[in-house]
């Protein structure tokens, strides 16, 4: 019964995002909001409203592990396997603004998570600065996305408007629905986890890394992969991109404001995983600025790093005898020659631009 509660909250939660990002695109492009922006806001926050649900329910229900571990498992669900299938798919071209801006707002934004929670908690004063860090960087979007529909209008001559107030009408039901599907679907799940961590006899932390995270990153994965089979290559990275901004700052935020006592980290996600999380993060901008984009071996090793920091966590929930020997085989051979094969592809790419220029 619990595990059918669980698959109906994954459920609820994919069809109420699903309902609130067709709403919520539909109302931006009514008021010409521009597609980049609206890749990088409507969609990318629109497909993480599951994890703003589910980590809000678990703050207020006194559930920590669950709030962060959702957030962190999803925002490395997000780069390591959403990505990584994507651009298995079709190489994902990478445009020079999610370069410059985003994908640097990104890694400052998990350092300044990792520097928060080294104490052991986020408290209420900790949220509010990551609101404000949220509601500055949305300032900016705001403007870059006002220079881009000006440049647009002056570009056609003319300002047109798409749709009428019925569509608009469709929208805002849609916004509504898909909002209450999330709240429902939200609670669901967070229950459902909790009584599976129990009957199992593992962490609500390994919980909300894994089956919660996934679960709750689906919608961010079924729109970057049709994005990437459809071409749309900048959507398919700008969701992965915004959805962890959104993710910290956003989520986190909230959650750590209303929390009564605020979000307790434990020592493993404070040592390991929001690090593993910060390292994704930063790997991003070397593989997106040499090249320019993510190749389909590169989406292949970032698959194969998912499945084995999930064996890693695995591994470390059953106590399994191998873990040293899979934690060394990680840290002194694979992740070495990883680094190594990067850097040595950075340089031939940046031989060849001096070459051509």
């Amino acid at each position: 019964m619990t595990t059918t509660l669980l698959l109906l909250g994954i459920f609820l939660l994919a069809l109420g995002a699903e309902l609130l990002v067709r709403g919520a695109s539909g109302v931006a492009l009514r008021f010409r909001v521009p597609p980049l922006i609206v890749g990088l806001t409507i969609v990318a926050f629109g497909t993480s409203a599951p994890e703003l649900a589910v980590s809000t329910e678990a703050a207020l229900s006194g559930q920590p592990d669950v709030a962060l571990g959702n957030v962190v498992g999803s925002n490395i669900f997000n780069v390591l396997l959403i990505l990584g299938l994507s651009a298995l798919l079709v190489p994902l071209r990478i445009s020079a603004r999610l370069i410059r801006i985003d994908v640097p707002v990104m890694i400052t934004a998990s350092a300044v998570l990792l520097a928060m929670a080294w104490n052991g908690a986020l408290g209420r004063i900790e949220g509010l600065m990551l609101l404000g860090a949220f509601a500055t960087y949305l300032a900016y979007l705001y403007r870059g996305g006002r220079s881009i529909a000006q440049a647009d209008d002056e570009a056609e001559g003319t300002r047109q408007s798409t749709g009428g107030s019925a569509g608009l009408a469709r929208n805002i039901v849609a916004i509504v629905a898909g909002l209450g599907l999330l709240v429902f679907g939200s609670r669901l799940l967070v229950a459902s986890a909790r009584d599976i961590a129990t009957h199992l006899g593992v962490s609500e932390l390994m919980i909300g890394l894994t089956v919660v995270a996934a679960g709750t990153s689906l919608p961010e994965l079924a729109t970057s992969v049709v994005a990437a089979a459809r071409g749309e290559r900048d959507i398919a990275v700008g969701n992965v991109v915004g959805s962890n901004i959104f993710n910290i700052l956003a989520i986190l935020g909230v959650a750590a404001t209303i929390a009564p006592d605020g979000l307790a980290a434990s020592p493993s996600a404070v040592t390991f995983d929001i690090p593993v999380m910060t390292a994704v993060a930063i790997v991003c901008l070397p593989v997106f600025f040499f090249g320019g984009e993510i190749a389909r071996w590169q989406g292949g090793v970032f698959v194969g790093y998912y499945v084995a920091y999930t064996a890693y966590l695995a591994l470390d929930a059953t106590d399994h005898g191998a873990l040293p020997e899979f934690g060394d085989a990680m840290v002194f051979f694979v992740i070495p020659l990883t680094l190594l094969t990067l850097v040595v592809i950075a340089l031939r790419d940046w031989r060849l631009r001096r070459s051509d220029g």
